[in-house]
């Protein structure tokens, strides 16, 4: 069942994205879609056993977070601006890795925590070994930033069901 809602979504993605009706299209749309279906289903949810209403509302709550992280992306596109345009040696930038452990349970949370933090100007993921985070940061701010849990709480009150 759930391959084939998948299938549906890719299969009425492509005819609204194509606006072909003909025969060839429908049926590259229709093998497309099935290939995609077949190699990736997998990807998304691994697991199925949230309900519907739980699914509904994980898509209920990311909007708040996204413009949370917008926000978070902003301020700290700011914090790089004022190290780029420091005259001289610039004190404040201290490259180092730090390595965090997270509290996330499931492999999309840590999916969403790492992609966060990469999206977030001065910080880079390196690496995702089971509960760690391996990150790179640019300065005692960002890499402070990164030890903070905010984020990794948001992101479990999103798609964990946890407080934030």
């Amino acid at each position: 069942m759930y391959r084939f809602v998948i299938f549906l979504l890719l299969f009425g993605t492509w005819i609204i994205f194509s606006g072909r009706f003909d025969s060839f299209h429908l049926t590259l749309g229709l093998l497309s879609s099935l290939f995609i279906t077949l190699i990736s289903s997998s990807f998304l949810f691994t697991n199925r056993s949230k309900s519907l209403g739980a699914r509904l509302g994980e898509v209920a709550r990311l909007p708040a977070y996204l413009l949370w992280l917008m926000w978070e992306i902003v301020l700290s596109n700011i914090h790089i601006l004022k190290l780029a345009l420091t005259p001289g040696e610039i004190k404040d930038l201290d490259p180092s890795l730090v390595r965090i452990k997270t509290k996330l349970k499931t492999d999309f949370g840590k999916y969403a925590l790492a992609n966060s933090i990469t999206l977030t100007p001065g910080t880079i993921t390196i690496d995702v070994d089971g509960d760690e985070l391996l990150i790179h940061s640019i300065s005692k701010h960002t890499a402070d930033g990164v030890k903070d849990d905010t984020m990794e709480n948001k992101i479990a009150q999103v798609f964990e069901g946890g407080e934030g």
